[in-house]
């Protein structure tokens, strides 16, 4: 809890930023509230908000509120942003955030002429607000005014935080610009570029002063090619990143005289280039054959202090945006599907639970084993169910993976010994699920001939999963896998923490006996199997 007696101090950066993108990892201890200040001015609200429900401007990664004396007791606060989930580990886990920032603009005389945003922030990989804008500085900034560029601050005064990996990129650079631009348009069909001097132009011209390009310059659905040249203008050396687009056809972009992208790309490609301050030659095409796809060309340039830049017409999907497909938990809700995790791995007969306390897992009924838990939002299902569908769903919250999915109990001639990836010998087989009376499941297998009751259930607090196994008829030397992670470390009789300090499990029976091994280089907590034991997962 927050020490009132012995408060923190906040801390200020040396370095001033005006538009930046932020990353850094932060601890809670439980009950302690911190923020982070962009420009010292406008505050991301840090806070230990595990399990909260319906979350506020207050609570975790929220944008705080400002804040007027002059208005009703109760109604001092406005204009404040909650984050549009819960994406929140628990108190003394590490949680990583990402903010892309946008400095409030100013014209020549100082005034201000356009207001601060903030464009994107992820909070444990969860994007919880987009394109935000922020009127003026929020309550408790280190100053009223808004300025062109401020420091970072980090608020240290109402509780322990812990702070690592700060990483600040501005973007105060300026921008390259096209000048000088020309476009041809050239009918006909071509997956390679042609020799444009044996080519008639159906249409020619300049593309204006505004230095953009754009597919609508040509007049044809399909089966046409716009070839672009001018300049590129570079004003900071450097290494610079291209994202080229070319929706139902394929593209290529020179600059010098020299590719960018080593081949043609089709739909999507990118490539790097080192450029000198100056006037760069400029030479793209862009060849649309394919004839269901709409015509769209999309180019973007990112570089040394300059955030990525869109230099196309708003023309740039090729296809119009899905509504997404979600499946919310208004009642514990039970979904079948595929789910893709990381490395490629995709678990066929995957169960997907989902509960109203907002903490949701996937099980693997071929493993017998919880493979991912996560917090917040449901499911998205448009993967499976829009179009032809390839039938999986993917979590919508704050994800925890439990690592590679293997069979749960396992024979071992020694406790040392490797545990099989699969189950070959073992003699598995599922039996199902039956629900309790609040629809939740338990999940029932066969393996070395014993009958095993896995029954998992949501805490009424949605702090934790606690997981009952009952085995019936237990053969000799049958262990039951706990965790894998890069590291697990026992914090407290019977309490672990796991993978850098991602999430806990604690052993509900004073009678089991863990062990840590090592696993091909990472780490194993496993127990031997007895009639029934039970543990709990916090994250």
């Amino acid at each position: 809890m927050p020490d009132k007696a012995n408060p923190g101090k906040d801390l200020y950066t040396n370095l001033q930023h005006g538009d930046a993108d932020l990353e850094l990892d932060y601890m809670m201890a439980k009950g302690s509230n911190s923020g982070i200040y962009l420009q010292g001015r406008y505050e991301i609200q840090l806070l230990d908000s595990w399990a909260v429900l319906n979350p506020k401007a207050g609570d975790n990664a929220g944008i705080y509120e400002r804040w007027d004396t002059t208005k009703p007791k109760g109604q001092e606060g406005y204009d404040g942003h909650a984050p549009r989930q819960n994406a929140s580990r628990a108190p003394g886990l590490w949680q990583h955030i990402k903010i892309s920032f946008q400095a409030p603009r100013f014209n020549s005389s100082g005034q201000k002429i356009e207001n601060a945003r903030v464009i994107r922030i992820e909070l444990n990989n969860v994007l919880i607000h987009e394109n935000v804008e922020l009127s003026g500085p929020t309550r408790g900034a280190m100053a009223g005014n808004e300025v062109p560029e401020g420091p970072l601050r980090l608020q240290g005064d109402h509780g322990a935080v812990a702070f690592r990996n700060i990483q600040l990129t501005k973007f105060d650079k300026p921008a390259p610009e096209l000048v000088s631009l020309k476009y041809s348009v050239y009918k006909g069909k071509y997956e390679e570029e042609p020799d444009y001097k044996k080519l008639p132009p159906e249409a020619v011209g300049p593309s204006g002063t505004s230095g953009i390009l754009s597919s609508n310059v040509s007049t044809l659905a399909n089966e046409f090619i716009i070839h672009y040249t001018g300049t590129l203008r570079i004003k900071e050396p450097g290494e610079y990143t291209f994202n080229l687009g070319t929706a139902g056809g394929s593209g290529r972009l020179k600059l010098n005289n020299q590719a960018v992208m080593s081949t043609a790309g089709r739909g999507r490609t990118s490539g790097k280039m080192v450029l000198a301050a100056g006037d760069v030659p400029f030479d793209l095409y862009y060849s649309k054959f394919v004839e269901y796809a709409k015509p769209a060309l999309a180019l973007s340039v990112s570089g040394p202090g300059i955030r990525e830049t869109v230099i196309t017409d708003n023309n740039v999907s090729a296809n119009d945006p899905v509504d997404p497909i979600l499946i919310h938990a208004a009642v514990n809700t039970i979904m079948r599907s595929f789910m893709d995790l990381a490395d490629g791995i995709r678990i066929t007969h995957a169960v997907n639970v989902g509960s109203t306390q907002q903490s949701h897992y996937t099980y693997d009924m071929e493993k017998g084993m919880i493979v991912q838990a996560w917090r917040g939002d449901f499911l998205d299902a448009s993967p499976m169910w829009h179009s032809r569908g390839d039938g999986s769903t993917r979590p919508i919250g704050m994800l925890q993976l439990f690592g590679k999915p293997m069979l749960a109990i396992e024979k071992l001639s020694s406790p040392q010994a490797p545990w099989i990836d699969d189950t070959t010998g073992s003699g598995y087989r599922p039996k199902g699920y039956v629900l309790d009376t609040r629809d939740r499941p338990t999940f029932k297998y066969i393996v070395y001939g014993a009958m095993v009751n896995d029954s998992i259930t949501v805490s009424d607090n949605g702090e934790e999963l606690h997981r009952q196994v009952s085995v019936q008829g237990p053969t000799d030397n049958l262990f039951f896998r706990l965790a894998e992670a890069k590291n697990i470390d026992m914090i407290s009789d019977g309490l672990y923490i796991l993978n850098d300090k991602s999430y806990y499990i604690r052993l509900d029976d004073a009678g089991v006996k863990p062990m840590i091994r090592d696993a091909s280089g990472r780490k194993e907590l496993i127990v031997p199997v007895q009639n029934k034991f039970s543990y709990s997962i916090l994250f």
